[in-house]
């Protein structure tokens, strides 16, 4: 019989990819940034709450109108990002390590774009700075954790168990409710995809969005 999965086996594989480098660098210019530029208000601890709040929102609304895109062709053109076919391929093998995580072609886009949010888009450059700072702890909070839920590590606490299940129950039993990873019963409770699973169908599309497996 192997040995259970520790917190530290699975820490050793997720710094092998790319992604969690990725933002733990803007992590650390970001806070190093704002620590230097200082001018500390109360509405740069007003940020993080408002982030905290809203970022199961975000999660929710990233997976349906994102993830799970169905690719569309228009003029001959088909419509289909990196990330919709990153995750029908996640979909198809939940397991296989690479497809966890966000793609880093993803993220050699969306880095700048935050980056040029944080200076463009708020009324100080700290607060700026402050916002960047919390969505790059996000960002890892939700790649450690999705990681974590399709790893071989066993819940050991109720609230993280909460969370295992829920994002469990969206691959393994129907894809079309629970979106949030990070949370359960969050947002998917205030926008109606947080049923009992015991009165839903396990689906058969689960594994095979939009027809993904035929492509794959």
């Amino acid at each position: 019989m192997s040995k259970p999965l520790t917190l530290a086996d699975a820490a050793r594989t997720f710094r092998k990819s790319p992604t969690p480098w990725m933002i733990g660098t803007m992590l650390l210019a970001a806070a190093a940034a704002r620590i230097a530029v200082g001018n500390w208000q109360i509405t740069d601890a007003l940020v993080p709450l408002v982030m905290l709040a809203a970022f199961p929102f975000v999660e929710w609304i990233i997976h349906v109108f994102i993830l799970h895109w169905k690719p569309r062709t228009i003029a001959g053109v088909t419509l289909d990002s990196r990330l919709a076919r990153s995750h029908r391929e996640h979909h198809f093998a939940p397991r296989t390590v690479s497809l966890i995580f966000i793609p880093w072609q993803t993220l050699l886009i969306v880095i700048p774009v935050l980056t040029a949010v944080a200076l463009l888009a708020f009324p100080r450059v700290e607060l700026g700075l402050t916002f960047l700072t919390c969505i790059s702890v996000l960002g890892l909070g939700y790649e450690w954790t999705h990681f974590l839920i399709h790893s071989d590590y066993k819940p050991k606490t109720a609230l993280y168990r909460s969370v295992w299940r829920n994002h469990r129950n969206h691959h393994f039993k129907n894809e079309h409710y629970w979106f949030t990873v990070t949370t359960a019963g969050t947002a998917d409770r205030v926008l109606g995809t947080y049923p009992d699973p015991k009165s839903v169908e396990t689906s058969p599309t689960a594994k095979n969005l939009h027809g993904a497996a035929s492509k794959l």
